[in-house]
């Protein structure tokens, strides 16, 4: 089989993900150079070892490039640290105001509490930026390559961690309103419940998308090995646990030459795994990969790989 479904004008966003090594980005990479072909896309990497660059063969980085020797093909490697340094040169008086209307902290205690890292921001600030390319319009797909399963996992719960935040933040504010309330008589909503009130708007942007089957594909990759089955069925379950659930699933590194006792002894041995693919993954469509004679990289061999991921369904030869 194949992927499929990948061409319907409704389906924006195309995310990868699974264990380590499996071959995720030459996957998400080269499904962003097919759909190129018939679609101005965009792929992202939320990867912080970002091997998108090294799989082209050019180096890509935090701004959106031109892949070369494409026509539709844009990439961009998002660092979370610049990220959210933008957010808070963006949004740095409303975050100051929050703090000094909600806490006893002076300025310098303020300034300094801003500088810090916050722990799970790499991620909600991925996602962000995500969305914020997604509700610019200027691409018809988005494919997202991630960091091994953990990290995918994470990225995938930002919505729930930031709704938490925005929750505390809320509150804090509560206090603040009862008291102006209290002596004044009336509150009136300043830059902060904006502010709040836009993050929170954002959070659903982000479940809703991600929820939306039309809309979202997320698509793990696995191999034929005891570890990635299992860490992949777990990866499936936890997926649902967000109301997301995977339609297809690629087997990357198939072995199917016997040409040398090494091959024929490596395809005996995957075969116990691909029955038990079958069986654990079987309401899945599951798209088979061969494995490679050399490492995947470059234009060249991602057609080569792009081949055997669509066979050309999607006319894009």
């Amino acid at each position: 089989m194949t992927l499929s479904g990948l061409e319907n004008s409704d389906l924006k966003l195309i995310i990868f993900g699974g264990k380590g090594g499996v071959g995720k980005t030459s996957c998400a990479v080269a499904t962003a150079l097919a759909l190129s072909e018939s679609f101005k896309t965009l792929l992202i990497s939320t990867d912080p070892a970002h091997s998108v660059s090294d799989c082209l063969g050019q180096q890509i980085g935090y701004h959106v490039v031109k892949v070369d020797g494409t026509t539709s093909l844009s990439a961009i490697e998002i660092i979370a640290e610049e990220a959210l340094s933008a957010f808070k040169v963006a949004h740095q008086s409303e975050l100051e105001k929050l703090l000094a209307t909600s806490t006893n902290l002076d300025n310098a205690d303020i300034n300094e509490l801003l500088s810090l890292s916050i722990p799970g921001i790499d991620e909600i600030m991925s996602f962000k930026a995500i969305i914020d390319f997604i509700e610019e319009g200027q691409y018809e797909k988005y494919v997202v390559d991630t960091a091994p399963t953990g990290h995918a996992l994470r990225l995938i719960s930002s919505p729930r961690m930031l709704d938490a935040w925005i929750k505390v933040a809320a509150k804090m504010r509560w206090k603040y309103r009862y008291l102006i309330t209290s002596f004044a008589g009336s509150y009136k909503q300043d830059e902060v419940d904006t502010f709040l009130l836009s993050l929170k708007k954002t959070v659903k942007r982000i479940e809703n998308l991600l929820q939306d089957k039309a809309k979202c594909n997320f698509i793990p990759v696995c191999i034929p090995e005891a570890m990635a089955i299992s860490e992949t069925t777990r990866l499936l379950a936890d997926l649902e646990d967000f109301n997301i659930k995977a339609r297809q699933i690629i087997i990357n590194h198939v072995m199917v030459s016997e040409d040398c006792s090494f091959c024929m002894r490596r395809k005996a041995g995957q075969a116990k795994y691909l029955q038990q693919i079958n069986e654990i993954f079987s309401e899945l469509n599951t798209v088979e990969i061969p494995e490679f004679a050399e490492e995947i990289q470059g234009l060249e061999s991602l057609k080569e790989l792009k081949y055997f991921l669509f066979e050309n369904q999607l006319n894009l030869e």
